[in-house]
């Protein structure tokens, strides 16, 4: 959960609102089931940064080294830029979504 303080009236009141880790059960220890990414053409669910690169630089995708602190991959055709943590342990279902929308119809996100 995290905090946000709203101006009503005169007052600031304090909401707590769910973040999408929190939704995604990342630190709030959900019993829910995870998300996992799943390739549809071949039904593999990425378990790992390399099997992701595999998948993206078949579809066109080119890896950009700009920054250390990321992976991000570009398309040349698109505006698009993928962005994801360089420790796969911390790859979240906004990650995966974000890849999903950028990829239409080759990916899904699915609860494990």
């Amino acid at each position: 959960m995290d905090d946000c303080f709203y101006e009503i009236g005169r007052k600031l009141e304090m909401i707590s609102i769910m973040s999408a880790d929190s939704l995604d059960g990342g630190r709030q220890g959900s019993s829910r089931g995870r998300k996992v990414l799943v390739h549809l053409q071949s039904n593999e669910v990425i378990t790992s940064y390399a099997v992701l690169e595999r998948k993206l630089l078949a579809l066109g995708w080119e890896r950009y080294y700009d920054d250390p602190d990321l992976l991000q991959y570009h398309k040349r055709s698109t505006v698009h830029l993928i962005s994801l943590p360089k420790d796969f342990n911390k790859f979240k279902s906004m990650h995966m979504y974000d890849i999903v929308v950028k990829n239409r119809n080759v990916f899904e996100v699915r609860d494990m």
